[in-house]
């Protein structure tokens, strides 16, 4: 019988999980979601790699031996980090030589205090690339405006990137002009086009939490009415530009030279409002060439009761921008919405770090 994460796979989403630690790895649990719940890949970032680490006995005889080293927290941080992604990559080797790079992804972020850094950024893309040594890890880069030209220069070099954190519509088109001059400069410099690859993950839960405080706030039935649906109006949206800008005379030149494009991955796919359904942001996010990365709670809901129908994007277009008129209407700023979650979730992940050396730097001292 074909479970819904199969039909999922079958409709063209590649299914990513959001969360890695090493008990995951050393029980054989990844594994597991691999051969039952058609997972061929795994997205990370600060705030899992804090939990992981606050919450793992498995860490312990790594972090006595980098404290015996004298290896201080950063050091410490960056060795724990890659070690876990490095074997995460040797986990999924199997899918990416399969998919020809296309699946069995691994994604780390740079530290993301570099964030408004684009040299320092495109510095440590290049440092976590090497250090890994896996042509399936994926490095993230945030959207922010900084961070473009440093995607630019990450792809030039032949490094596979994952854009993290984009929220808007218009910085979306950013990021695939900043994608695509980095394979045009990989060209330049010789590079083999067919061997990098990127996605970019588009934000979705994160507005819906937004928007609906401020039409809550509104307070009329008009306004309460169109809860709960601007993240996916806003990420439909996002598919219809990736239809357009990668069938142009510019992508083609590209595709022709053996270019990959940039799928879409709908990122923040944890239902966070409880009154929707548990699978809303997987099941109405169905379309070919896309990635859904999913907490477990959410793959494991989607495995036991998604309803998966098919292509749920394609066609949505117009629906979807006469949402987020309406929802201009009742006097909220889809400029204010976006640039105020860009900014809350650059501070989220700087204090998930804060807290990620905190526990290491309190581990180091405690076995020294």
């Amino acid at each position: 019988m074909s479970t819904p994460t199969k039909k999922l796979s079958d409709a063209g989403v590649s299914i990513w999980l959001d969360d890695l630690s090493r008990q995951r790895l050393t029980s054989g649990n990844l594994q597991e979601l691999i051969d039952t719940k058609n997972v061929v890949g795994v997205t990370t970032n600060p705030t899992i790699f804090a939990s992981a680490l606050a919450n793992g006995e498995s860490y312990a005889e790594q972090v006595s031996e980098l404290a015996q080293s004298g290896a201080d927290v950063d050091e410490a941080v960056f060795t724990i980090t890659t070690d876990d992604v490095r074997d995460a990559c040797d986990v999924f080797a199997p899918i990416a030589e399969a998919t020809q790079g296309v699946d069995g992804r691994v994604s780390i972020e740079v530290d993301p205090r570099l964030a408004q850094d684009a040299d320092a950024t495109a510095a440590m893309a290049q440092r976590l690339s090497q250090t890994i040594d896996r042509p399936n890890a994926l490095i993230k880069i945030p959207a922010t405006e900084a961070g473009l030209p440093s995607i630019t220069a990450t792809i030039a070099e032949g490094i596979s990137v994952n854009v993290t954190l984009i929220f808007s519509l218009e910085r979306y088109r950013a990021v695939i002009n900043a994608y695509m001059l980095g394979l045009e400069e990989a060209l330049d410099n010789g590079k083999d086009l067919s061997t990098i690859h990127s996605v970019a993950s588009f934000f979705v839960s994160r507005v819906d939490s937004e928007i609906d405080k401020r039409l809550d706030a509104v307070g009329t039935d008009a306004a309460k009415a169109l809860k709960g649906k601007a993240g996916l109006a806003n990420a439909r949206l996002a598919y219809q530009i990736y239809e357009e800008q990668f069938t142009t005379e510019r992508w083609k030149r590209l595709e022709t030279a053996g270019a990959n494009a940039q799928r879409p991955l709908w990122a923040s796919t944890g239902v966070k409002d409880p009154a929707l359904p548990d699978t809303l942001y997987v099941t109405e996010l169905v379309a070919p060439n896309t990635v859904n990365t999913m907490p477990e709670k959410t793959l494991d809901a989607t495995f036991d009761h998604g309803e998966v129908t098919g292509d749920t994007v394609t066609g949505t277009y117009q629906e979807s921008n006469e949402l987020l008129d309406a929802i201009a209407e009742q006097g909220i700023s889809y400029q204010d919405v976006v640039d105020r979650l860009e900014t809350e979730g650059l501070d989220k992940f700087d204090k998930s770090w804060d807290e990620l050396l905190e526990t290491v730097r309190t581990a180091l001292n405690n076995a020294r």
